[in-house]
Protein backbone atom coordinates (compact mmCIF):
# COMPACT_ATOMS: atom_id res chain seq x y z
CA UNK A 1 0.00 0.00 0.00
CA UNK A 2 2.93 2.46 -0.46
CA UNK A 3 3.09 3.20 3.30
CA UNK A 4 5.89 4.66 3.00
CA UNK A 5 4.38 8.24 1.25
CA UNK A 6 2.27 8.41 4.55
CA UNK A 7 4.64 10.44 6.39
CA UNK A 8 4.68 12.92 3.44
CA UNK A 9 1.23 13.43 3.15
CA UNK A 10 0.99 14.31 7.28
CA UNK A 11 4.33 16.96 6.81
CA UNK A 12 2.06 19.67 5.85
CA UNK A 13 -1.27 19.24 7.58
CA UNK A 14 0.95 18.26 10.67
CA UNK A 15 2.89 22.06 10.35
CA UNK A 16 -0.53 23.75 9.82
CA UNK A 17 -2.05 21.70 13.32
CA UNK A 18 1.03 22.58 15.02
CA UNK A 19 0.60 26.41 13.90
CA UNK A 20 -2.89 26.49 14.98
CA UNK A 21 -2.07 24.86 18.20
CA UNK A 22 0.92 27.72 18.83
CA UNK A 23 -1.90 30.39 18.68
CA UNK A 24 -4.97 28.63 19.61
CA UNK A 25 -6.75 26.36 21.97
CA UNK A 26 -7.51 23.21 19.69
CA UNK A 27 -10.16 20.27 20.38
CA UNK A 28 -8.11 17.28 20.19
CA UNK A 29 -11.18 15.55 18.16
CA UNK A 30 -10.71 18.18 15.49
CA UNK A 31 -6.88 17.37 15.43
CA UNK A 32 -7.31 13.81 14.92
CA UNK A 33 -10.05 13.83 12.37
CA UNK A 34 -8.33 16.32 10.45
CA UNK A 35 -5.22 13.71 10.90
CA UNK A 36 -7.61 10.51 10.06
CA UNK A 37 -8.96 12.93 6.40
CA UNK A 38 -5.58 13.11 5.05
CA UNK A 39 -4.24 9.45 5.77
CA UNK A 40 -7.71 8.21 3.81
CA UNK A 41 -7.03 10.60 0.98
CA UNK A 42 -3.36 9.35 0.56
CA UNK A 43 -4.64 5.77 1.09
CA UNK A 44 -7.50 6.21 -2.08
CA UNK A 45 -4.69 8.27 -3.97
CA UNK A 46 -2.27 5.15 -3.82
CA UNK A 47 -4.89 2.87 -4.46
CA UNK A 48 -6.07 5.21 -7.51
CA UNK A 49 -2.41 5.37 -9.09
CA UNK A 50 -1.92 1.61 -8.65
CA UNK A 51 -5.26 0.84 -10.55
CA UNK A 52 -4.06 3.25 -13.23
CA UNK A 53 -1.16 2.24 -13.68
CA UNK A 54 -1.81 -1.02 -13.73
CA UNK A 55 -4.91 -0.01 -16.60
CA UNK A 56 -2.55 2.04 -18.76
CA UNK A 57 -0.19 -0.89 -18.22
CA UNK A 58 2.49 1.31 -17.11
CA UNK A 59 3.95 -0.97 -14.17
CA UNK A 60 4.97 -3.33 -16.61
CA UNK A 61 8.33 -5.32 -16.38
CA UNK A 62 10.91 -2.48 -16.75
CA UNK A 63 9.66 -0.30 -13.73
CA UNK A 64 12.55 -0.03 -11.35
CA UNK A 65 10.87 0.54 -8.11
CA UNK A 66 8.74 -1.68 -5.40
CA UNK A 67 5.82 -3.96 -6.53
CA UNK A 68 2.42 -3.56 -4.80
CA UNK A 69 -1.14 -4.71 -4.71
CA UNK A 70 -2.29 -5.32 -7.96
CA UNK A 71 1.14 -6.08 -9.40
CA UNK A 72 2.49 -8.43 -6.55
CA UNK A 73 -1.04 -10.33 -7.31
CA UNK A 74 -2.25 -9.13 -3.73
CA UNK A 75 -5.14 -7.95 -4.91
CA UNK A 76 -7.35 -8.29 -8.13
CA UNK A 77 -8.37 -5.20 -10.66
CA UNK A 78 -12.33 -5.78 -9.22
CA UNK A 79 -11.39 -6.13 -5.66
CA UNK A 80 -9.24 -2.78 -5.60
CA UNK A 81 -11.83 -1.19 -7.67
CA UNK A 82 -14.12 -1.96 -4.95
CA UNK A 83 -11.52 -0.56 -2.51
CA UNK A 84 -11.60 2.72 -4.02
CA UNK A 85 -14.70 3.17 -3.81
CA UNK A 86 -14.89 2.62 -0.06
CA UNK A 87 -12.09 4.92 0.66
CA UNK A 88 -13.80 7.68 -1.34
CA UNK A 89 -16.98 7.03 1.35
CA UNK A 90 -14.40 7.11 4.18
CA UNK A 91 -13.21 10.53 2.80
CA UNK A 92 -16.51 11.94 2.62
CA UNK A 93 -17.51 10.77 6.03
CA UNK A 94 -13.87 12.03 7.61
CA UNK A 95 -13.93 15.33 5.47
CA UNK A 96 -17.60 16.36 6.71
CA UNK A 97 -16.77 15.14 10.45
CA UNK A 98 -13.99 17.11 10.42
CA UNK A 99 -15.37 20.63 8.91
CA UNK A 100 -18.88 19.47 11.57
CA UNK A 101 -16.56 19.06 14.28
CA UNK A 102 -14.53 22.41 13.72
CA UNK A 103 -17.23 25.07 12.23
CA UNK A 104 -20.54 23.28 13.95
CA UNK A 105 -22.12 22.85 10.60
CA UNK A 106 -21.62 22.03 7.07
CA UNK A 107 -23.95 25.09 6.09
CA UNK A 108 -21.91 28.49 6.35
CA UNK A 109 -19.83 30.01 3.39
CA UNK A 110 -16.49 28.57 5.40
CA UNK A 111 -17.72 25.07 5.41
CA UNK A 112 -18.83 25.44 1.98
CA UNK A 113 -14.92 26.20 0.87
CA UNK A 114 -13.71 23.29 2.86
CA UNK A 115 -16.52 20.93 1.15
CA UNK A 116 -15.30 22.39 -2.39
CA UNK A 117 -11.87 21.92 -1.40
CA UNK A 118 -12.46 18.64 0.31
CA UNK A 119 -14.12 17.50 -3.01
CA UNK A 120 -11.13 18.91 -5.10
CA UNK A 121 -8.74 16.99 -3.09
CA UNK A 122 -10.71 13.42 -3.65
CA UNK A 123 -10.72 14.44 -7.77
CA UNK A 124 -6.88 15.13 -7.81
CA UNK A 125 -6.28 11.96 -5.46
CA UNK A 126 -8.08 9.54 -7.81
CA UNK A 127 -7.27 11.42 -11.20
CA UNK A 128 -2.79 10.98 -10.86
CA UNK A 129 -3.10 7.85 -13.08
CA UNK A 130 -6.89 7.12 -13.54
CA UNK A 131 -9.63 8.34 -15.69
CA UNK A 132 -9.41 9.69 -19.48
CA UNK A 133 -6.82 12.23 -18.73
CA UNK A 134 -5.03 11.63 -16.01
CA UNK A 135 -2.48 14.63 -14.69
CA UNK A 136 0.46 12.73 -13.96
CA UNK A 137 0.42 11.37 -17.48
CA UNK A 138 0.63 14.79 -18.59
CA UNK A 139 3.81 16.33 -16.93
CA UNK A 140 1.34 18.07 -14.14
CA UNK A 141 2.34 15.96 -11.38
CA UNK A 142 4.49 18.47 -9.83
CA UNK A 143 1.94 21.25 -10.05
CA UNK A 144 -0.65 18.77 -8.12
CA UNK A 145 1.63 17.63 -5.54
CA UNK A 146 2.81 21.49 -4.68
CA UNK A 147 -1.08 22.30 -4.34
CA UNK A 148 -2.38 19.33 -2.40
CA UNK A 149 1.06 18.42 -0.56
CA UNK A 150 2.01 21.75 0.49
CA UNK A 151 -0.57 24.97 0.21
CA UNK A 152 -3.74 22.75 1.09
CA UNK A 153 -2.52 21.16 3.87
CA UNK A 154 -0.38 23.36 5.50
CA UNK A 155 -2.92 26.56 5.14
CA UNK A 156 -6.19 24.27 4.90
CA UNK A 157 -5.10 22.15 8.09
CA UNK A 158 -4.55 26.07 10.01
CA UNK A 159 -8.00 27.21 8.90
CA UNK A 160 -9.74 23.82 9.90
CA UNK A 161 -7.96 23.61 13.40
CA UNK A 162 -7.97 27.71 14.15
CA UNK A 163 -11.11 28.78 11.73
CA UNK A 164 -9.01 31.93 10.80
CA UNK A 165 -7.21 32.43 7.82
CA UNK A 166 -3.41 33.19 7.99
CA UNK A 167 -2.04 34.20 4.37
CA UNK A 168 1.53 34.02 5.89
CA UNK A 169 1.41 30.21 6.22
CA UNK A 170 1.20 29.73 2.35
CA UNK A 171 4.95 30.46 2.67
CA UNK A 172 5.73 27.21 4.40
CA UNK A 173 3.48 25.34 2.88
CA UNK A 174 5.08 26.14 -0.17
CA UNK A 175 8.64 24.81 1.39
CA UNK A 176 6.56 21.53 2.21
CA UNK A 177 5.10 21.94 -1.43
CA UNK A 178 8.41 21.96 -2.91
CA UNK A 179 10.04 19.03 -0.73
CA UNK A 180 7.11 17.22 -1.98
CA UNK A 181 7.38 17.66 -5.71
CA UNK A 182 11.35 17.18 -4.70
CA UNK A 183 9.69 13.46 -3.77
CA UNK A 184 7.97 13.05 -6.81
CA UNK A 185 10.99 14.57 -9.17
CA UNK A 186 12.72 11.68 -7.64
CA UNK A 187 10.60 9.27 -8.02
CA UNK A 188 10.15 10.05 -11.77
CA UNK A 189 13.72 10.18 -12.46
CA UNK A 190 14.05 6.64 -11.02
CA UNK A 191 11.61 5.35 -13.28
CA UNK A 192 12.60 7.37 -16.84
CA UNK A 193 13.61 4.53 -18.67
CA UNK A 194 9.98 2.28 -17.81
CA UNK A 195 8.16 5.68 -18.01
CA UNK A 196 9.51 6.88 -21.48
CA UNK A 197 6.64 6.59 -24.53
CA UNK A 198 4.08 5.46 -21.68
CA UNK A 199 3.78 9.11 -20.03
CA UNK A 200 5.28 12.57 -19.73
CA UNK A 201 7.13 13.46 -16.44
CA UNK A 202 9.32 16.88 -15.95
CA UNK A 203 12.59 14.42 -15.87
CA UNK A 204 11.49 12.91 -19.41
CA UNK A 205 11.00 16.33 -20.53
CA UNK A 206 14.43 17.92 -19.00
CA UNK A 207 16.66 15.08 -19.17
CA UNK A 208 18.34 13.20 -16.00
CA UNK A 209 20.84 15.98 -15.84
CA UNK A 210 19.01 18.75 -15.59
CA UNK A 211 16.00 17.42 -13.70
CA UNK A 212 19.19 16.86 -11.03
CA UNK A 213 19.24 20.45 -11.08
CA UNK A 214 15.87 20.77 -10.79
CA UNK A 215 15.67 18.87 -8.05
CA UNK A 216 18.60 20.85 -6.32
CA UNK A 217 16.52 24.14 -6.90
CA UNK A 218 13.24 22.66 -5.28
CA UNK A 219 15.27 21.12 -1.73
CA UNK A 220 17.17 24.77 -1.92
CA UNK A 221 13.77 27.13 -2.80
CA UNK A 222 11.73 24.97 -0.08
CA UNK A 223 14.70 25.80 2.66
CA UNK A 224 14.90 29.08 1.60
CA UNK A 225 11.11 29.65 1.66
CA UNK A 226 10.95 28.68 5.76
CA UNK A 227 13.83 30.22 6.39
CA UNK A 228 11.64 33.86 4.69
CA UNK A 229 9.06 32.71 7.04
CA UNK A 230 10.66 32.07 10.40
CA UNK A 231 12.61 35.47 9.86
CA UNK A 232 9.35 37.79 8.89
CA UNK A 233 7.09 35.98 11.15
CA UNK A 234 8.57 34.37 14.48
CA UNK A 235 10.74 35.52 17.21
CA UNK A 236 13.30 34.00 19.19
CA UNK A 237 15.87 30.99 18.35
CA UNK A 238 13.20 28.05 19.01
CA UNK A 239 11.77 28.40 15.21
CA UNK A 240 15.02 27.60 13.51
CA UNK A 241 14.72 23.84 15.35
CA UNK A 242 14.32 22.85 11.79
CA UNK A 243 18.28 23.52 10.87
CA UNK A 244 18.92 20.29 13.04
CA UNK A 245 17.83 18.11 9.79
CA UNK A 246 19.49 20.40 7.21
CA UNK A 247 22.78 17.68 6.90
CA UNK A 248 20.07 15.25 6.30
CA UNK A 249 19.05 17.09 2.94
CA UNK A 250 22.63 18.11 2.14
CA UNK A 251 23.34 14.22 2.23
CA UNK A 252 20.15 13.45 -0.08
CA UNK A 253 21.15 16.19 -2.64
CA UNK A 254 24.48 14.39 -3.00
CA UNK A 255 22.99 11.38 -3.05
CA UNK A 256 20.67 12.26 -5.96
CA UNK A 257 23.69 13.69 -7.79
CA UNK A 258 25.44 10.32 -7.32
CA UNK A 259 22.99 7.62 -8.13
CA UNK A 260 20.98 6.87 -11.47
CA UNK A 261 17.98 4.39 -12.09
CA UNK A 262 17.08 1.85 -9.20
CA UNK A 263 19.69 3.58 -7.12
CA UNK A 264 17.36 6.12 -6.57
CA UNK A 265 15.23 4.87 -4.82
CA UNK A 266 17.30 5.01 -2.12
CA UNK A 267 16.81 8.39 -2.21
CA UNK A 268 12.85 8.61 -1.56
CA UNK A 269 12.45 7.42 1.98
CA UNK A 270 15.38 9.55 3.07
CA UNK A 271 13.67 12.88 1.71
CA UNK A 272 9.94 11.61 2.48
CA UNK A 273 11.32 10.72 6.61
CA UNK A 274 13.31 14.44 6.37
CA UNK A 275 10.31 16.08 5.36
CA UNK A 276 8.44 14.59 7.90
CA UNK A 277 10.40 15.46 10.87
CA UNK A 278 11.46 18.85 9.50
CA UNK A 279 7.72 19.89 9.44
CA UNK A 280 7.84 18.47 13.36
CA UNK A 281 10.60 20.53 14.23
CA UNK A 282 9.15 23.94 12.61
CA UNK A 283 6.08 23.29 14.26
CA UNK A 284 7.43 22.61 17.43
CA UNK A 285 9.73 25.61 17.50
CA UNK A 286 6.52 27.89 16.39
CA UNK A 287 5.16 26.67 19.71
CA UNK A 288 7.70 26.90 21.98
CA UNK A 289 8.85 30.23 20.83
Amino acid sequence: MRLRTLPLSLAGISLGIMFACGRHSVPWFVIALTVLTTVSLQILSNMSNELGDWLSGVDGTGREGPKYGIESGGLTEDEMRSCIRIMVLVCCILGLGMIRASFGTIFRIESEILVALGAAAIWAAMHYTLGNKPYGYRGLGDIFVFIFFGLVPVTGGYYVCAQTLELPTLIPGAAIGLFSVGVLNVNNMRDMKSDAGTRVTVPLKLGEHRAKIYHTILIIGGWCLMLLYTVLFTHGWQPYLYFIILPIYAKHIAGVWKRSGRELDLMLPMLVISTFIFALLAGTGYILQ
